[in-house]
């Protein structure tokens, strides 16, 4: 089947943290050339679409615009427009999402926010989480960016926002709505932004438990790619398969 439009992970897709991955300038130069629409979707709350394209763009040979890059704090403001119950937000996050909100109307308040949201923050202390604790008994509406436990570095595995996300959750016993992948809600807003339905889409990534459980959650196919999280042997615990499978993008016919 011929795909009308593509969603792209970053991180094990494009490259894989500060390594290149060799085929990926390639497969992106081929979408240009057949004028193919994509959008990079990542869960990544911390960079500005900016940011995000100036690394595809000066590291790794990816020629990248801005406005091709859809992040996980994008997807929250966007999501928390459409709610429309206000738009005071107390924020735990990075310039990444702080902007993305600002952009989008919310105003930061901590003493009675309308909203919490949550997203990874290498800098947040008790403080901010007792705020955050207390606006959500409060009744302040409790949403998080993604719900990604861990982040891999260069040291091992470290905290992510989902694990933040989780300290929220043991202080107020109330569960956030989770955005990002695999979640329905990053998704759905990518396909109103690439303005195709789910069934002409194709959602690519190297990670099953976000990448394609965001497609199969969606009703998106999926190509999984072998460079990045997922190995062959991790889906024969899996019941549902991706859609395509290859060891590298080199391979997918566009």
């Amino acid at each position: 089947m011929k795909y009308k439009g593509y969603l792209i992970d970053l991180d094990g897709t494009m490259y894989k943290g500060k390594e290149s991955i060799p085929d990926a300038p390639g497969f992106i130069q081929r979408l240009r050339e057949k004028n193919i629409p994509f959008l990079f979707l990542t869960n990544n709350s911390t960079k500005t679409p900016e940011t995000a394209a100036k690394n595809l763009q000066e590291n790794f040979g990816i020629p990248a615009l801005p406005e091709e890059v859809y992040t996980s704090s994008l997807a929250t403001a966007d999501y928390l427009k459409s709610l429309n119950n206000g738009n005071k937000v107390l924020i735990i996050g990075e310039k990444g999402l702080k902007q993305a909100l600002a952009d989008r109307g919310f105003v930061e308040e901590d003493k009675n926010p309308d909203y919490v949201v949550l997203g990874l923050d290498q800098e947040v202390n008790y403080e901010k989480f007792k705020a955050a604790t207390l606006a959500i008994h409060n009744g302040a509406q409790y949403i998080a960016t993604n719900k990604d436990t861990n982040l891999p570095t260069e040291h091992g595995l470290v905290p992510g926002a989902g694990s933040l996300a989780a300290l929220l959750t043991a202080a107020t016993r109330i569960e956030p709505t989770f955005v990002g992948k695999p979640e329905t809600i990053i998704m759905e807003e990518a396909l109103k932004l690439i303005n195709l339905p789910a069934e002409e889409v194709l959602m690519v990534g190297d990670n099953y438990e976000t990448d394609i459980m965001a497609g199969i959650n969606s009703g998106v196919d999926t190509l999984l790619v072998y460079t990045g999280f997922t190995k062959p042997e991790d889906l024969e615990k899996v019941e549902v398969q991706p859609t395509h499978i290859v060891d590298s993008l080199g391979e997918w016919i566009i």
